[in-house]
C-alpha cells in the first residue's frame, strides 16, 4: 500500500430493494480517525458495521459518509395515505350537510390541517436484510475508491517531499563544509577583540589559540549536522515505507527543525564563514518547515 493522502471524495450510487441508494466519502485531515454518518434515523442499526468497514480501510481522517436512500414511487400511490384522506373528506362531508355550509374540500388545505396524508415516503418498505447487505457493500466501494484518489494525491505530495529531503542532504553536505575554515575565523575574531581591549599589548600565540579552540568547540555544529543527515536519511526510508507514517513524520520534522536552530544559534560569531553557514541554515529550516505542512496531509 502507498502512502495516502488524507484528503479526497467519493461517491457511489447503488440499487437496491425498492430504489436506489447514494453513499458519498470526504475526508480531511485530522490527527486520528473521527468518523462522522449523516442518514436518516432508519440506518441507526447499521451504523456500527458502517464503522468497522470504514475503520478497515482508513487510519487518519475527518471522514463524513453521508447516506441516502431514493425510495421508487408505488405503483398504489404509496406517498398518499388514502384512509386518512377518506376521513377528511368524510368529516368535511358530515359538517357541511349538519351545519348547511357551502364550498368544496380542498386538498391543499387538507395537506396543511392534517398531518400525515402525505408522506415524505411511501409505506411498507421495511430495512431488510438485502437492503442492509447493498448499504455495507457500498460503503466498502466508497471507501476503495476514496483510497484510490487519496494514493494518488499521497504520492505527489511524497514525490516533492523527496525532492526537498535531498535538498536538505545537500545543505548539510554543504555546512560540513565550511565549518572547517571556521576555526581560522574564530582565531581572527578573537585576536582583533583582544587587540582592542589590551590596547597594543602582547597576547601570547599559544594563549590566543587555544582560547579560539575553546570558542570554536563551543560553536562547534558536526554534531548537529550528523544528527540532521541521520534525520535525512530516516526521513527518505518513511517516504519509501507503507502505511500510517504520519506521526513518525511529525516527530522526525521536530527533531530536524531543532537541529536546524541549534545550528543558526551557534554560528553568530564566525564572521562572513558564519553567516555563510546561516544562510544554509536558514535555507535548510524553511525546506524542514515546507516538509512539515505536507507531512499534515499524509495518513
Amino acid at each position: 500500500m502507498s502512502l495516502r493522502s488524507m484528503t479526497g471524495f467519493a461517491r457511489v450510487r447503488k440499487a437496491v430493494p425498492g430504489g436506489e441508494i447514494t453513499l458519498t466519502v470526504k475526508s480531511v485531515n485530522h490527527r486520528g480517525l473521527d468518523l462522522h454518518f449523516h442518514m436518516a434515523s432508519e440506518f441507526d442499526s447499521i451504523e456500527a458495521a458502517l464503522r468497522a468497514v470504514v475503520k478497515s480501510r482508513m487510519a487518519r481522517g475527518h471522514v463524513q459518509i453521508t447516506l441516502n436512500l431514493t425510495r421508487a414511487a408505488a405503483a398504489d400511490g404509496g406517498y398518499l395515505n388514502r384512509d386518512l384522506l377518506a376521513a377528511y373528506l368524510q368529516a368535511f362531508e358530515q359538517a357541511r350537510a349538519e351545519f348547511h355550509l357551502k364550498g368544496e374540500p380542498d386538498l391543499n388545505a387538507a395537506l396543511r390541517v392534517v398531518p400525515g396524508i402525505f408522506r415524505a415516503e411511501p409505506a411498507g418498505l421495511e430495512l431488510s436484510e438485502d437492503l442492509e447487505r447493498a448499504i455495507v457493500e457500498a460503503t466498502g466501494e466508497a471507501c476503495s475508491a476514496l483510497n484510490f484518489f487519496r494514493e494518488r494525491e499521497g504520492a505527489a505530495i511524497v514525490a516533492e517531499m523527496r525532492e526537498r529531503c535531498a535538498a536538505i542532504s545537500e545543505k548539510a553536505e554543504a555546512m560540513e563544509k565550511i565549518r572547517s575554515k571556521a576555526l581560522a575565523a574564530f582565531h581572527k575574531r578573537l585576536k582583533q577583540r583582544l587587540g582592542e581591549l589590551l590596547k597594543g599589548a602582547g597576547v601570547d600565540p599559544h594563549r590566543l589559540a587555544q582560547e579560539a579552540a575553546i570558542l570554536a568547540d563551543r560553536s562547534d555544529i558536526s554534531e548537529e549536522l550528523v544528527r540532521l543527515t541521520t534525520h535525512a536519511s530516516q526521513l527518505r526510508a518513511l517516504l519509501h515505507s507503507s502505511g500510517e507514517v504520519g506521526k513518525k513524520l511529525d516527530f522526525l520534522l521536530q527533531e530536524m527543525n531543532r537541529e536546524t536552530n541549534t545550528v543558526l544559534s551557534k554560528t553568530g560569531g564566525a564572521g562572513d564563514v558564519g553567516l555563510e553557514i546561516t544562510g544554509l541554515a536558514l535555507e535548510t529550516k524553511a525546506e524542514v518547515d515546507k516538509i512539515r505542512e505536507q507531512s499534515l496531509n499524509l495518513e
